[in-house]
């Protein structure tokens, strides 16, 4: 279809599509989303069967600034399309053994069991305080430090170096950006970081755990990052109305509002031509004067551009760092999950062998960090009566053989430590299954390897580091989503939308 003057096709429908859309939208663009599959939303999909409801991608509610920030610029307010609840706890980890000293006493948000201890993240923050000062002694006070230091980062970090993208070396060496960097975490990785304030290995994965929602570990991500912990002991962790599906849902009505036609079950195949002259092909054929790509970085250049307009080699998608692929079991379930909350962590005491098992030496791990998500805790429209929704996730090394016997095998393995380490055996509960793992990331979504997320946030993947939002080699091609800045999870990638359009807006600029 040959779409007005000043039209633009956004390929693909996550978060960073979805923003960048309604931002071009709203300069008066006429925009068209193209989205591979049958719904909108990219990774953040919904799986309904059976009167079960799962967000089959991302399901926590993070960073609420930044949605109010995204839907404030239209004169909006998250409000306006779904209501937020706060959880309590945030949520809640086992310890999978004892190591390191034990709890000095009774405290609040502590179970110790013989063969490891349970541990609620309570909003309140001096309960929170008691419970790091029950495993080691002045950790309260440390962690208090910590946060005033997480906040620096934070509230300075995002507004000088996450909404202000920096796409050049030079553009790092001004005086201004040197003045906002002074006192902040840039050096050094997250685990030499945490070291710095605690000592027992239990608060460490605390204050570390966050790092899965980057796609990386404690040993290669920048201690910046400990901005996380200020979003999740100060901000709080919510629960969107619908879950994130229900955000996806705020975001497709926000862009009907702005004129915004969506585009599915169209796959593109191609993209030829430059500014304005592109030809998108997919199941239709589009013809815009711009093109923004949220489809995976690497399959928009490997496999929708010829050679001669990629802007970086096969060799070079092959050399980088991926985050994580999961390896997911959706589950609908009898009865409740009382020992669970709405977010569960079950993690290993030595969590450095499973982080090696995804980045060092992949390999299926055999004693598994993953995470348990319940939402029929909080709502009561995702399971049938008398029912539980839940899944599981396993992160797990991207490219490994993900044979069906292999899933079976590893699907038993992981609802046996279940059962042996939250006391909840759902084996013979199970009405509903479905598994979700490498080799359904790499077809459903693209996805380079079958990562999860997109590049891990080493230290040589960050910032400048990070491809660009415009193509290298094609004028009026651009990219959005977790490859490029700020990077990987769903507020990143709402902002990353917003500096694509900005891009799109200062070499484009519209007339009148």
């Amino acid at each position: 279809m040959e779409l007005p003057e000043q039209s633009v096709v956004v390929i693909g429908s996550g978060f960073g599509g979805l923003s960048a859309a309604c931002y071009l939208a709203d300069t008066g663009a006429d925009v068209h989303v193209v989205e591979k599959n049958g719904s909108l939303g990219g990774r953040a999909s919904r799986l309904e069967a059976e009167g079960f409801r799962f967000d089959m991608g991302p399901s926590w509610y993070l960073m609420p600034d930044v949605f109010e920030r995204f839907f404030g610029d239209f004169g909006r307010s998250p409000e306006d399309y779904y209501a937020t609840e706060r959880l309590d706890p945030h949520y809640r980890i086992f310890f999978k053994d004892n190591e390191g000293p034990r709890p000095s006493g009774p405290a609040p948000g502590i179970e110790a069991h013989e063969d490891g201890d349970r541990v609620d993240i309570s909003p309140d923050l001096e309960r929170t305080k008691e419970t790091f000062e029950a495993y080691e002694e002045g950790a309260g006070e440390a962690l208090e430090r910590y946060l005033e230091k997480s906040e620096l980062n934070y509230e300075v970090g995002m507004e000088h170096f996450v909404y202000e993208d920096r796409p050049r070396f030079r553009d790092w060496a001004d005086p201004e950006v040197m003045r906002n960097a002074r006192g902040l975490s840039l050096l050094g990785s997250m685990q030499d970081h945490v070291e710095g304030y605690f000592d027992h290995p239990k608060l460490q994965q605390v204050m570390q755990y966050t790092l899965v929602f980057l796609g990386g570990a404690p040993n290669n991500t920048p201690a910046l990052y400990n901005l996380m912990s200020h979003v999740d002991f100060n901000l709080g962790v919510h629960y969107p109305e619908g879950g994130v599906g229900g955000v996806v849902d705020g975001m497709v009505e926000l862009g009907d509002e702005l004129g915004i036609t969506y585009h599915t079950d169209q796959p593109v195949e191609a993209i030829e031509g430059r500014a304005g002259g592109f030809k998108v092909e997919a199941r239709d054929t589009f013809l815009p004067d711009l093109v923004v790509s949220d489809a995976d970085y690497a399959h928009t250049e490997l496999d929708l551009l010829p050679p001669e307009k990629r802007g970086y080699s096969e060799e070079y998608w092959e050399s980088r760092t991926y985050a994580p692929s999961a390896f997911l079991i959706y589950l609908g379930v009898e009865g409740d999950l009382e020992e669970l909350a709405h977010h569960t962590l079950v993690l290993p005491s030595d969590w450095e062998e499973h982080f090696a098992k995804v980045f060092d030496e992949p390999e299926w791990p055999d004693d598994p960090a993953y995470y348990l998500c319940v939402p029929s805790k909080t709502d009561d429209d995702v399971a049938p009566e008398g029912h539980s929704n839940l899944f599981a996730l396993v992160p797990v090394a991207p490219g490994l053989d993900d044979r069906p016997v292999i899933r079976e095998s590893y699907r038993d393995l992981v609802l046996r430590d279940i059962a042996e380490n939250t006391g909840v055996d759902l084996r013979d509960r199970i009405v509903f299954e479905e598994l979700f793992t490498i080799d359904d990331f790499a077809e459903r979504y693209n996805s380079m390897k079958g990562t999860a997320l997109g590049l891990a946030h080493t230290l040589d993947q960050t910032a400048v580091f990070r491809p660009p939002h415009r193509s290298k080699e094609v004028d009026g091609l651009y990219f959005t989503g977790s490859y490029t800045t700020p990077g990987i999870g769903v507020p990143m990638c709402l902002i990353s939308g917003q500096l694509t359009a900005e891009a799109v807006a200062e070499d484009y600029p519209r007339q009148g």
